[in-house]
């Protein structure tokens, strides 16, 4: 299950009760759809929400799809655990992750595997041992910047050190690992920017919270036709060892590089 969370870039999330949006997520093209029974449902509507995520997933769909499930210690987990079983869910999103027993519980509980929010202080702490258990990393951008007590103007400047460590989490474990939400709806070029910032920062993909990001996000984080003939004239030319590469000293590490950005751009 690890790898196949490294096909993915655009994670969408959308409310678990709300049908339409269910509906718009299925023909969408996001890689991974999350039905969300945590923050984007009120909680006079949860029991409803986890309901509709079960009937949701009773049909196949063409991409795989997680449930977010409320917090552990929530007096709403245990309700969400009966409802991811009863569900076809491939994964579980577990919100709030700060300790690796954590994720090892939510895992127990649902039997699926899990990708952890890394969403405060304490989780950007313990992201190393979080990231050795779980399934992915997902950023919380907003409820992190909340823990940090950043101003409400601050921008990903003042994140970058955190966003950096727990990319750096994730490589070190061998699993994928996505940034946060982008909040503004009408801003596609802001989307743009920070899609294209984080793929330079190392992330897999990008969490969104409409279908109309989903496109602009798959193509920040497509290779660019300069990247694919590069990649391929340094694949033809490769002969082994060290040797030089259009003015650069290149090694087998730079040619399998070249070979995984070919896989990507051919899928």
């Amino acid at each position: 299950m690890k790898a196949d969370l490294f096909d993915s870039q655009a994670l969408l999330f959308l409310p678990a009760s709300n049908p339409r949006a269910i509906a718009k997520a299925r023909a969408s093209r996001a890689d991974l759809v999350i039905l969300d029974l945590e923050d984007a449902v009120r909680d006079e509507d949860k029991d409803a929400a986890r309901a509709a995520a079960v009937e949701a997933l009773a049909d196949p769909w063409p991409m795989p799809v997680a449930i977010r499930v409320n917090a552990l210690g929530t007096r709403w987990f245990a309700k969400d655990v009966a409802a991811v079983l009863a569900s076809r869910a491939d994964f579980v999103v577990a919100p709030m992750v700060s300790f690796p027993a954590e994720v090892n519980a939510v895992r127990e509980n649902c039997g699926k595997p899990v990708l952890a929010m890394i969403e405060s202080a304490a989780g950007v702490i313990a992201a190393p041992a979080i990231a050795r258990d779980a399934a992915g990393l997902i950023v919380g951008t907003n409820d992190l910047a909340v823990d940090l007590r950043l101003p409400a103007d601050a921008g990903r400047d003042e994140l970058r050190f955190a966003l950096q460590s727990i990319v750096l989490a994730a490589r070190a474990a061998g699993i994928a690992v996505f940034d946060g939400v982008f909040n503004r709806l009408d801003d596609p070029q802001g989307l743009a920017r920070e899609c294209a910032e984080a793929r330079r920062l190392g992330f897999d993909g990008k969490t969104l919270i409409h279908p109309d990001q989903i496109i602009p996000c798959l193509a920040a984080f497509a290779p660019t036709p300069d990247e694919i003939t590069r990649a391929e004239r340094l694949v033809a030319a490769a002969s082994g060892g060290a040797e030089r590469f259009e003015g650069a000293m290149v090694e087998a590490m730079h040619v399998a590089a070249a070979r995984r950005l070919l896989e990507r751009a051919r899928r």
